[in-house]
């Protein structure tokens, strides 16, 4: 006699030792349920007129009903970023003003009478205006910085040292003042103003918009050199937002620089006064890579000779030397694109007296 677990005509013949049929540890959860393609009629069912016994069940709907929920979970977090980023993050994507072409405007300051030189450059600047400047780039101060409206405090300090490393590189750096490299100065300049600053530096031309002069400062290699590489430099920078896309840094500095004949180190030395006044705005780009877009640079220089050529080098009158009789270069109404010829006097009072 079999077994309580045994079938009642006992063991099938051909079954597997054991007395466990391999199919029952088998079990068929839920979801193996659902995605049965056939369904059993119930026992109410069959006991209609049924000629199968079982029918096909539609899986497309219920396919279809799972892929529309996920889409539209997937929208909706999408859509809650955006607005997530819009409200924390409203000006992470402003729009910059195109460059403009820097206007630039060179004087000529011609001496009254004799420049006056010593061979001590120490005593040149004791005795001059500036006795109490600081040398190099000390003498280049950032103000006090503050957040804007819509710049932070971080993003105002890069505007500043940015336009002070323009500075230092423009009008301090020996090797740009001797008419050498320019790259120190270039790679501080916005992209879209780079055509315009390598044409200054091509063909040079006193047009207002390509003096190399109005770039940086930079004396003629073959008529001067430095008798002194520190500069004295006094002046002041500004900072201020003018819209929520940018700022604007305003630079107004003296420069006053000890040259002496080229190639003659025995000669006397004479300052030199350098007075820059440079505009400068930023978008985000500019301040993310730490490039300036220069609007406006105005320079006084002396003492120069009034008809003399500034747009590619300044040539100075040196110790001695005196500003020949005439006015500044002539200026024709009927020319187009060109800018008016200036010049003005150098104060007495600005160069050094004993």
């Amino acid at each position: 006699m079999g077994g309580p677990g045994d079938p009642p005509a006992g063991e099938p013949e051909g079954a597997p030792n054991g007395g466990e049929d391999e199919y029952r540890s088998v079990v068929f959860d839920e979801s193996f349920v659902r995605a049965a393609r056939l369904q059993e009629f119930s026992a109410q069912e069959r006991m209609g007129d049924h000629a199968r016994a079982v029918r096909r069940r539609s899986t497309v709907q219920r396919n279809l009903s799972r892929q529309a929920v996920i889409l539209v979970v997937l929208i909706a977090v999408a859509f809650g970023t955006a607005i997530y980023m819009g409200v924390r993050h409203p000006d992470a994507t402003p729009v910059g003003k195109p460059p403009e072409p820097l206007r630039m405007t060179v004087i000529p300051l011609a001496p009254q009478g004799r420049v006056p030189g010593s061979r001590k450059v120490a005593d040149l600047y004791a005795h001059s205006p500036a006795a109490q400047f600081s040398v190099g780039a000390d003498g280049i101060n950032l103000p006090a910085v503050h957040r804007t409206s819509h710049f932070s405090e971080s993003q105002v300090m890069t505007a500043l040292t940015t336009v002070k490393d323009y500075l230092v590189e423009s009008s301090l750096d020996a090797d740009v003042l001797t008419g050498g490299s320019t790259r120190p100065v270039r790679i501080l300049v916005d992209p879209g103003q780079l055509g315009q600053f390598d044409r200054s530096f091509r063909h040079p031309a006193a047009d207002g918009r390509h003096a190399a002069t109005g770039w940086l400062v930079r004396f003629d290699p073959t008529a001067v050199e430095l008798a002194d590489e520190r500069v004295r430099v006094q002046g002041t920078l500004r900072a201020t937002e003018t819209d929520k896309s940018t700022i604007e840094v305003t630079s107004d500095h003296t420069f006053v620089y000890a040259l002496r004949p080229a190639d003659n180190g025995d000669a006397e030395a004479s300052l030199f006064t350098v007075r820059r006044q440079l505009q400068f705005r930023f978008d985000r780009d500019d301040l993310r890579i730490r490039q300036a877009e220069l609007l406006v640079s105005y320079l006084q220089a002396g003492p120069l000779a009034c008809p003399a050529e500034s747009a590619n080098h300044l040539r100075p009158l040196l110790a001695g030397q005196k500003a020949k009789a005439g006015g500044p270069a002539g200026t024709d109404p009927y020319a187009t694109g060109g800018a008016t010829a200036l010049c003005g006097t150098l104060a007495a009072s600005a160069q050094p007296s004993w």
